[in-house]
């Protein structure tokens, strides 16, 4: 029976699991040196002075706004073709989601849009990195507005020699299971700036402080950063992979009819996502490559405008993402044979004209 592909798997060997053995053994499995010693070195990586590690991507993002004096009766504005997790991070600091269209190139946010819907009652800008695309941080910029990055997807990308993460006022990362690196769960905020770290560190946990204002437990172990800081020393590892499975699929669907990625001028992405952008309906392109036994994928569940019940024809960029990416395998514990499957999955769904 063909095993099936599936969309996304984490990246782990032995060192990891050491890794993890070593911390259970030692009794400090809370929050301790581990987590420090991986706050130092992914800020490192970065190039940015000070990480601050939490439980959750979601969480990154939620403490790096209240860090930055995000609340009631704030605006954030948001791309509405991103994952639900921003706003509840903007809604649990007590403020609301500007939703902006995206560019359907890219899937990152347009920075044309922002600019027509901007009001005075912005706070924030968070821009999100999609699939791994640096998105266009000076544009974005110079409407004056603080921007927070989200990097979920996209850490090991640079864009104009500069790592992403390092251009906004803070910057916040997923190490989700399937996420560039992995520790299960977890997440980190970066900053170079040092009040800002602190408010994150303040708000991270409620134990021993001079005041009752809302703090919760955000707190990484031990655990989940050593596992952590083994994966950080494979990214550029797991980043090259990315961009070699990538090359061989930009040669192999060239003919097809879909747009591929798309090559963004001074950037260098790290293929978080492979999305082909088909000429049918992404969900029919889905279900007949699960036929094939490969698992593909929206690569946004729902965007938001639909969540919140907004006109569809005001994110006209959104829709066609939505309507017509298709997320495919590319990790780098892809074998060769499965990145040939692939290959041969797609071209024969997509071969008469993606019909």
């Amino acid at each position: 029976m063909m095993e099936f592909i599936p969309h996304s798997r984490p990246t782990l060997g032995e060192e990891e699991a050491e890794a993890a053995f070593k911390v259970v053994l030692s009794g400090q499995i809370s929050q301790g040196p581990q987590v420090a010693e991986f706050e130092r070195e992914l800020a490192a990586y970065v190039g940015v002075g000070y990480g601050v590690a939490v439980s959750s991507g979601t969480a990154a993002l939620a403490l790096a706004l209240r860090a930055l004096g995000v609340g009631e009766g704030d605006e954030v504005a948001v791309p509405s073709y991103a994952c639900a997790a921003l706003v509840h991070a903007v809604r649990f600091v007590g403020a609301s989601p500007l939703l902006v269209d995206v560019d359907p190139d890219t899937g990152n946010l347009d920075p044309e849009d922002l600019g027509r819907r901007l009001v005075g009652r912005t706070k924030a800008i968070v821009l999100v990195h999609m699939f791994g695309f640096p998105a266009r941080v000076e544009e974005v910029g110079r409407f004056g507005v603080p921007i927070l990055e989200d990097c979920a997807m996209a850490l090991g990308a640079r864009y104009r020699g500069g790592q992403v993460g390092s251009f906004g006022r803070a910057s916040a990362f997923s190490f989700y299971a399937t996420k560039m690196l992995a520790t299960g769960e977890g997440g980190m905020v970066l900053t170079d700036d040092p009040d800002l770290a602190e408010a994150v560190r303040d708000f991270r946990e409620y134990d021993m402080k001079e005041d009752t204002q809302p703090r919760f437990n955000f707190k990484m172990t031990d655990i989940q950063a050593a596992l952590g800081r083994v994966q950080l020393g494979k990214l550029d590892a797991f980043v090259e992979r990315r961009k070699r499975v990538a090359s061989i699929y930009d040669v192999a669907f060239r003919d097809l009819e879909a747009e591929l990625p798309p090559k963004v001028e001074d950037a260098e992405p790290s293929y978080y996502r492979y999305v082909l952008r088909v000429s049918s309906d992404a969900g029919e392109v889905i279900k007949a490559l699960k036929t094939k036994g490969i698992d593909a994928a929206r690569p946004v569940f729902r965007p938001i405008h639909r969540y919140l019940g907004l006109p569809p024809e005001d994110f006209a960029g959104t829709e066609d993402m939505y309507r017509r990416a298709v997320s495919i395998p590319i990790y780098p514990s892809l074998g060769d044979g499965e990145v040939e499957r692939v290959i041969e999955g797609v071209r024969a769904v997509l071969g008469d004209g993606g019909s």
